[in-house]
């Protein structure tokens, strides 16, 4: 049976992980192979902290997309995969890997899954989380300083220089591609429901033509 593959896209802060957990719970975790696009950015060990800091993480160059599309065909064709862990204090990538095995639905969410037509041609569901602007810099905040170790005004300045920019050149025109949007991110309740039970229904139906 070919794996279900959803795909989850939306701006920094809108809700997207929420969406994404809050799915993956319904099915059923042991049911599914998880994949964030932030764990496939580009290794920047070979660049002082200083320079790191002037990289534009969320142009779609900051990312090895070309190795999650090949990671997530491997795993299509039956294969386990290495996925790659990031620090996003350090901006480099960790020795370490996580282990991913074949699953019956494929989630991969990141702010620019929608953006790569290699990656979004590998997905049978694609889902836009959409959040007001001013909600999605508040979360953004809150993250970077208690999670990232950020101060505030780096934060505002990352957002001003390259965040919302990156979103209207490349994130928000990809909700063209999507076949869900969901407003108000982990709040609709609603839609989330409805999208994980007829990805449940699916998968069942997988397993037992005659359901």
């Amino acid at each position: 049976m070919k794996p279900v593959v959803l795909g989850i896209a939306g701006g920094t802060g809108s809700g997207k992980t929420t969406v994404a957990r809050a799915i993956v719970e319904r099915i059923g975790a042991d049911r599914v192979a998880y994949f964030e696009h932030d764990c496939y950015y580009r290794d920047l060990s070979n660049f002082d902290m200083n320079a790191r800091r002037q990289v534009n993480f969320d142009h779609p160059d900051a990312f090895e997309t070309e190795l999650l599309v090949s990671q997530v065909s491997q795993l299509l064709t039956g294969q386990s995969v290495h996925q790659p862990k990031y620090s996003y204090t350090e901006s480099v990538r960790l020795a370490e890997t996580q282990l991913v095995q074949p699953r019956p639905l494929v989630v991969i969410e990141g702010i620019l899954v929608l953006e790569n037509k290699a990656l979004r041609n590998l997905m049978d569901v694609k889902i836009f989380v959409d959040t007001d602007d001013d909600i999605r810099l508040l979360r953004r905040v809150r993250r970077d300083t208690s999670e990232r170790g950020r101060n505030l005004d780096s934060v505002l300045g990352q957002y001003e220089a390259t965040v919302r920019p990156m979103h209207l050149a490349f994130v928000h025109p990809s909700r063209r591609h999507a076949d869900v949007i969901i407003p108000r991110g982990g709040r609709n309740h609603v839609a989330i429901t409805m999208v994980a039970d007829a990805l449940k229904r699916r998968l069942d139906k997988q397993v037992d033509p005659h359901l």
